[in-house]
């Protein structure tokens, strides 16, 4: 309802009406101060239940007082007698107010409160005459004031920018939004579970490091002052987990935060957050076990089914999910057969395709990597595992002992987009030096992406590091899909934004 005296809330207001809002409400915050009132001297409100309670637990509530506080998100003025919703982070319920019963003087100042005030009620639950559970209140107490009126429509294009940047405003309005928030808390807890009761040791490594090791990606750059030296924020937590297989912890994982200086858009924002894991003594057909049950374990224990809608399209996340090399999924989706041709042919009938190669990369692998890009990948709707990646965009996979051109590599793709990314991971030390030096060279002639030579990572694969199978994971496109999000931002309470004002 519109505050009396004052321009709606009801439609987008306009600058000079936002501003008269903001005064008045401003007027009103020292006017109780005056009165000795001052909301924000308020330390504490002792609640017992939460309004979702009330409508769960009626039947025992009814005529039981009870004490609640939350935002205050409606008022409705009748006289003698009126109507708010008191919203805190479990849901909505109606409070009704009356004169009788709170006296005269709270009652006055009631009516002076402003949608968005934060306040705390003792009452009595009932149900309305039109059926509406309720609490009658009888005690109530100011216990923040609002100085900024809460924007009525919040949704729509025009305002996802202004949403992401003020989440905490999008939280307050969007309940939805906070369900988003709800369920990725209850997936990353699942996944704790799941790992912990798999015998998997939770672990921290280091997100500042003299090496960006671990995958294909350009780093952020920062400088450590005392020692004088540049250093990088980390872009997997790959090697460092490796290192502790050696050591002789044989299942560990990290969830954690990656940083990645590359572009933004609906699937990338440049720190995310990732679980990876290593298990001795098992290959990547034992990761692609576990990864199919940890998602399906999420799925039952977080939403209740293994189907899934995403943007439209129904997602069946049930046990059996499809598992195709990539060189049989270029063959179905492009029409060429890598098993059967060697790297000169290849060369030939990528470029009788149309597909612009890149100098440097004309390998018989680079070209298979390459259809699959540009053929295969959009039609991986359904859950599928790609296995038996080549060996040149595969730098810390182990080699396939029956075609060395190719690794002991998958992964995950659904509704198009990678998922998961898994080995049997290379621990033969001569050969992954080898692999360093020729990404060194790559990055030697411009290749940003390009793997840094490790050489305390070789030292160690040196002692000897067990067969040994690993796999990472994003959280965050986890997250999407199971609560139908179409971009990342969506996701992240706080996503990277361009400052405001720059182009």
């Amino acid at each position: 309802m519109a505050e009396q005296n004052q321009p709606s809330e009801q439609h987008e207001q306009t600058a000079e009406e936002l501003h008269e809002l903001k005064r008045i409400r401003r007027e009103k915050l020292a006017e109780l101060q005056q009165a000795g009132s001052d909301p924000f001297e308020q330390v504490r409100f002792e609640r017992d239940h939460h309004t979702s309670e009330i409508h769960e637990q009626f039947d025992a509530l009814e005529g039981k007082t009870v004490r609640l506080a939350g935002r205050m998100m409606s008022k409705r003025i009748m006289g003698k007698a009126s109507f708010s919703d008191l919203s805190d982070r479990r849901g909505r319920v109606q409070l009704y107010v009356k004169r009788d019963n709170v006296g005269e003087e709270v009652y006055k100042g009631y009516k002076k409160l402003d949608i968005g005030d934060i306040i705390g009620v003792e009452g009595e639950v009932f149900r309305t005459q039109k059926g509406e559970i309720s609490v009658a209140v009888h005690e109530l107490t100011l216990l923040s004031k609002n100085l900024v009126p809460l924007p009525e429509k919040w949704h729509g294009l025009k305002d996802t920018d202004m949403r992401y940047r003020q989440r905490y405003v999008d939280l307050i309005v969007n309940p939805e939004v906070r369900d988003t928030f709800e369920k990725r808390s209850a997936i990353v807890r699942e996944i704790r579970n799941f790992m912990d009761r798999r015998g998997f040791m939770e672990v921290e490594t280091p997100c500042l490091n003299t090496i960006p090791g671990g995958a294909a990606a350009r780093p952020f750059v920062t400088h450590h002052n005392a020692l004088d030296i540049d250093m990088y924020m980390r872009i997997a937590t790959e090697l460092h987990l490796k290192r502790l297989i050696v050591g002789g912890f044989e299942q560990v994982y990290e969830i954690g935060r990656i940083f990645r200086n590359e572009g933004m858009d609906t699937k990338h924002n440049p720190e995310f957050t990732t679980i990876e894991l290593y298990q001795a003594f098992t290959d990547y057909h034992g990761m692609m076990d576990i990864t199919e049950d940890m998602i399906v374990h999420c799925c039952e224990t977080v939403l209740g089914t293994t189907k899934v809608t995403y943007q439209g399209t129904e997602i069946d996340f049930s046990k059996g999910w499809k598992r195709q090399t990539m060189a049989d999924a270029v063959k179905e989706y492009a029409g060429i057969d890598f098993m059967a041709i060697d790297g000169e042919e290849a060369l030939r009938q990528v470029k009788a395709k149309g597909v612009e190669t890149e100098k440097g990369k004309e390998s018989w692998g680079d070209l298979l990597a390459l259809c699959y890009d540009e053929f295969v990948e959009e039609n991986l709707v359904q859950p599928t595992f790609i296995i038996d990646y080549p060996v040149e965009i595969s730098p810390l996979a182990k080699r396939k002992p029956s075609d060395p051109r190719l690794t002991e590599r998958f992964e995950l793709f659904v509704v198009g987009r990678e998922l998961a990314n898994a080995f049997s991971e290379l621990n033969d030390p001569i050969d992954q030096r080898e692999r360093f030096e020729r990404q060194a060279a790559l990055r030697a002639a411009g290749d940003d992406e390009a793997n840094m030579m490790d050489d305390d990572f070789v030292t160690a694969l040196e002692y000897g590091m067990p067969p040994t199978g690993g796999m990472g994971m994003g959280i965050d496109r986890l997250v999407m899909l199971l609560t139908d999000s179409a971009s990342i931002r969506d996701v992240l309470l706080f996503p990277t934004m361009k400052p405001i004002g720059m182009e």
